[in-house]
């Protein structure tokens, strides 16, 4: 099955949903950084989450930006996605091994730690939106609960997974995102929460060979779910040598200077991709021009 998003909606318009499964992507994107099963772990939620939140954007060139900060080992990520299915993303360190958690699962909260979440939406407007709220867990899906409810007003339920293999692969990654709309009644509130309370973790949910919609209506069980349409999610980087040259343009002429002393190219790796580009000493000279 290849990875794509549904949107939909229950309970007469008073909720919306999305859902993902994201298997694919999450294996480019951490194959990339040869990311270790904690990390794959934890940049895969974040990327699934990336993907579902790009979506709710409405112009083509919009782009929405997670970053979280924070003092675990992973030190933080990054994830960029836009609004038609796209998504990036790269962790701080992607080597770190830590023990299983009191679960027995993958000890995301460890990797991550304290910190922030950035949520930066760039519309278009002279200035992006920018959201941060502080970690709750650092398990990713209650902190974004926590940012949608406390800097967005949106009563919203987050829920997303990473199974990873012995050899490292991916199995299954995907989630969901639930929000209630302001014509919410107390009677879909408490349904909507015991359904929530009641559904086993979203990789079992996979396993089982559930496609997104039928992730969708094991959370909305009861709640005359309507799927709207659905869109391909991709992992895409969209760097180029020409994105590269921009960047290194807005270097001090000094630091330049000095790498044009040292007679030999040099090799930028692109954050979210790993590609490399490689620049002649000649390329240099013509920058500082």
């Amino acid at each position: 099955m290849k990875d794509y998003i549904v949107r939909a909606t229950a309970a007469d318009h008073a909720i919306r949903a999305f859902a993902i499964t994201s298997k694919h992507l999450t294996q480019a994107a951490t194959s990339c950084h040869d990311a270790s099963p904690v990390v794959s772990a934890a940049l895969g939620r974040l990327l699934a989450a990336g993907a579902m939140m790009g979506v709710m954007m409405k112009g083509e060139e919009d782009l929405l930006t997670l970053q979280i900060v924070c003092d675990g080992p992973l030190k933080g990520m990054t994830v960029t996605a836009d609004a038609t299915g796209h998504v990036k993303g790269y962790p701080n360190v992607a080597d770190i091994e830590l023990p299983p958690n009191k679960m027995g699962k993958l000890d995301v909260g460890g990797a991550v730690g304290n910190g922030i979440l950035r949520v930066i939406q760039d519309m278009g407007l002279k200035e992006p939106y920018i959201g941060t709220t502080q970690l709750q867990t650092g398990e990713i899906a209650e902190d974004l609960t926590y940012y949608f409810a406390s800097s967005q007003q949106v009563p919203s339920s987050v829920g997303l997974g990473v199974l990873v293999d012995t050899d490292w692969s991916i199995r299954q990654a995907g989630g969901f995102i639930v929000q209630l709309m302001p014509n919410a009644s107390e009677e879909v509130i408490s349904q909507l929460e015991a359904n929530i309370k009641r559904i086993p973790p979203v990789t079992e949910i996979f396993q089982s060979g559930a496609s997104p919609e039928g992730l969708l209506e094991q959370v909305l069980s009861g709640m005359d779910l309507e799927i709207a349409d659905k869109m391909d999610a991709y992992f895409q980087c969209n760097c180029s040598k020409e994105r590269v040259t921009k960047a290194l343009i807005s270097i001090p002429k000094k630091d330049m200077q000095d790498m044009i002393d040292d007679g030999e190219p040099i090799e930028v790796k692109c954050q979210f991709c790993k590609h490399a580009y490689v620049f002649d000493v000649e390329e240099l000279k013509r920058m500082i021009q």
